[in-house]
C-alpha cells in the first residue's frame, strides 16, 4: 500500500560500523533479495554522499553522526528530513509516521 503512495524505501550497504559488512555487492544484492525478499533498491556497498545530507539535516543523539547500522531517515517529496529513528526503531513502529507524512502531502 505505501508503495502505492509514492513511498520507496533505499538501502545502502556500508563497512563504516566495525566492519560487519564484508560481502561484495553481487552477495549484498543475492542474500537482500533472495532470503530477504527486498522489493527495494539495494545500492553498491560504499560511503554514501547521500547521508552527509541527511546527518545535516537531523541530528541524532550523538549529533551528526550516525550511531550504528540500520539508522533510518524519513524524507519528503521535497527531499526534506522529516524524522531520524534509531538502529534498534523497528520499521513497523514508524509506520504511522509515514501514513501521516503521505497523508499530508
Amino acid at each position: 500500500m505505501l508503495l502505492q503512495n509514492g513511498f520507496k524505501i533505499m538501502a545502502f550497504p556500508c563497512n563504516q560500523f566495525a566492519g560487519q559488512e564484508v560481502s561484495w555487492n553481487e552477495e549484498i544484492q543475492e542474500v537482500a533479495c533472495t532470503k530477504l525478499k527486498a522489493e527495494f533498491p539495494i545500492f553498491d556497498k560504499g560511503e554514501a554522499p547521500l547521508y552527509k545530507v541527511l546527518k545535516l539535516e537531523k541530528g541524532g543523539l550523538f549529533g551528526n553522526g550516525i550511531k550504528w547500522n540500520f539508522t533510518k531517515f524519513l524524507v519528503n517529496k521535497e527531499g526534506k528530513v522529516v524524522e531520524r529513528y534509531a538502529p534498534v526503531t523497528a520499521p513497523l513502529k514508524i509506520e504511522k509516521d509515514i501514513q501521516n507524512l503521505l497523508e499530508s502531502s
